[in-house]
């Protein structure tokens, strides 16, 4: 394996959760929690994307051992502490409360020509934000997450992307058709990648808590990391920072709409700070022209999240990010 540039920003300049055992828990005063993924003894790597090249992985270490333990949580490089973020939200309109990464274990960040790549394991275990969920992925939800995240990236879309799809070799029960006829189906686990997995529900969660040092301390290292371009300081910086974060999420939603993409849950903790297209859980695209079409079950009596709404969303995120954030 050559050598990964391990460069973790995003825990070396925010604070962690002083508890470090990893059971489910309401956590204050901290960006993020560690949780180490659970062991697959029979995990199998089933298909590994072109990404893995920009990454700088070769052909040969794609095959390799020790790349299929990296993207399935087996093993790490050295002074690699995986773990979850917190975050909170606004799910369909209303206030959340403390949400995180329930099914997500972030490994680490990487250089690679000058880009940075947050690796991400989701379906690897539950964390101390899983509430009462069991931290694991079928395979059938993860086979469109892993596809459609390099289909958007093809398009010309913003995306989260998607290095490879495993297999954990467990079976994991769900309730396919929420009828109460839940099945065992097979566990999986997709390896996306992201230049930061940052959403809007980190700043609200820090807002919300009352925390004004940490939200301060969060937006600081966002613009240095990911808007270094913004030179301004102060409540100049602040402003530019969220007219930014603003265009580039809208210039994500109008490509969307012109490929008839429908989210299906556009909350804020489904929202990337980057604008990027992320959390691909009930996604669909249009085939006859639908305006009030959702992909969404759980959605189909009040169609919040319908095609034509998603524009009309995006602004009703930013108000519950701004009245949470910026005043």
């Amino acid at each position: 394996m050559h050598d990964i540039h391990i460069n973790n920003s995003f825990t070396d300049a925010l604070p962690q959760d002083p508890i470090t055992e990893n059971y489910t828990r309401q956590v204050t005063g901290a960006a993020y929690s560690l949780a180490q993924p659970l062991v697959f003894k029979n995990a199998q790597v089933i298909h590994v994307s072109e990404l893995a090249q920009e990454l700088g992985f070769t052909d040969d270490e794609v095959q390799s051992l020790a790349f299929k333990n990296i993207v399935t949580g087996q093993e790490f490089p050295d002074g690699v502490a995986p773990y979850a973020m917190a975050y909170a939200g606004h799910q369909f309109g209303n206030w959340a409360g403390q949400l995180g990464d329930g099914r997500a274990i972030n490994l680490f960040e990487m250089l690679q020509h000058d880009q940075r790549w947050a690796l991400q394991l989701k379906g690897a275990g539950p964390t101390p934000y899983s509430r009462s969920g069991d931290g694991l992925a079928v395979l059938r939800s993860s086979i469109r997450e892993h596809l459609c995240s390099e289909a958007m990236h093809h398009l010309g879309i913003p995306t989260t992307r998607s290095l490879s799809l495993s297999l954990s070799g467990n079976q994991v029960l769900r309730d396919m058709l929420y009828d109460g006829n839940a099945a065992h189906e097979k566990g999986a686990i997709v390896c996306r990648v992201a230049p930061s997995f940052i959403r809007f529900g980190n700043f609200e969660w820090a807002a919300a808590q009352g925390n004004p040092e940490y939200l301060k301390q969060l937006t600081d290292y966002t613009i240095k990391t990911f808007y270094s371009h913004i030179t301004t300081t102060g409540k100049e910086a602040y402003l530019q920072f969220f007219k930014e974060v603003t265009a580039r999420t809208l210039d994500t939603i109008i490509h969307w709409q012109r490929v008839g993409f429908v989210h299906g849950v556009m909350n804020t903790d489904n929202m990337s700070i980057l604008g990027l297209t992320i959390d691909y859980g009930p996604y669909g695209w249009l085939e006859p022209y639908d305006h009030g079409w959702t992909p969404n079950t759980t959605d189909r009596q009040n169609k919040r999240y319908r095609y034509g709404a998603q524009p009309e969303i995006v602004y009703g995120t930013y108000y519950n990010w701004q009245m949470h954030c910026m005043n």
